[in-house]
């Protein structure tokens, strides 16, 4: 008999092994957002009852996303949490980050707007500051690779078309798709908004890349400049073909 063995069941073993039963057999079906984060904390929390430090993580915190997308410093310094026991916090988020990615590397964005959106929903929709992304696309709008380029306030001083394109002539892109969050939730553009895609189309124009979308994630949900008619009014108006 091993030394563990010998133990005896640790208290909150039974609740511990009924959460992983539920998610089993439903997934997260019916999970409290703090029962997910007790979950995920059970994974490197072998033998400690993880409920009150994930309601602990969740009034300080106030979402799941917010636990998530805490720093590794913040979580802690929230009561049961340390350097060791937040790793379940930060590994799946970014296993599943991973996932979404290359889900749709060599797909076509174009034909499934739903998938680029689920993705870059997950990447930078709760980041608490400004992130601007573009998503590389090859001759037959397959996705080559995504980066983000610029965090901070995203104004038409901040993004500079020249960085971005030369972005995407490191990846040989013959087209792309932009992306930035608004951590105020609503996705509404700015006139700050339209001026940056108005100069990075005029740009990429220039260079024969073409640029099919700009997309703004908000927890309201997104707007598309492409969806509103703003990516045609756009290169008509600059006369691109």
């Amino acid at each position: 008999m091993t030394q563990d063995e010998k133990k005896p069941p640790h208290k909150g073993a039974g609740h511990r092994q009924r959460l992983r039963e539920r998610f089993l057999r439903s997934g997260l079906d019916g999970f409290h957002d703090y029962e997910v984060i007790e979950l995920l904390l059970t994974l490197a929390t072998p033998r400690k009852d993880c409920k009150e430090a994930a309601k602990a993580a969740m009034r300080r915190f106030k979402t799941l996303q917010g636990v998530l997308d805490a720093a590794p410093e913040d979580l802690c310094q929230v009561p049961g949490i340390g350097p060791k026991t937040l790793i379940g916090l930060k590994l799946v988020p970014a296993v599943g980050r991973r996932y979404l990615k290359r889900q749709l590397t060599g797909k076509r964005l174009l034909a499934n707007s739903r998938e680029l959106f689920d993705y870059l929903e997950h990447t930078i929709r709760d980041k608490k500051r400004e992130s601007f992304m573009a998503v590389y696309l090859d001759a037959k709008n397959r996705v080559v690779a995504d980066e983000i380029l610029f965090t901070g306030t995203v104004t038409a001083s901040a993004v500079y078309p020249r960085e971005v394109v030369q972005a995407a002539l490191a990846h040989s892109a013959a087209a792309v798709i932009f992306a930035h969050n608004h951590p105020s939730g609503d996705p509404t553009p700015s006139p700050d908004d339209m001026a940056i895609t108005r100069r990075l189309v005029q740009a990429f124009s220039l260079m024969g890349i073409t640029v099919h979308e700009h997309l703004i994630i908000g927890a309201e949900g997104y707007y598309s400049f492409a969806d509103h008619g703003h990516m045609t009014g756009i290169k008509s108006e600059l006369d691109i073909p």
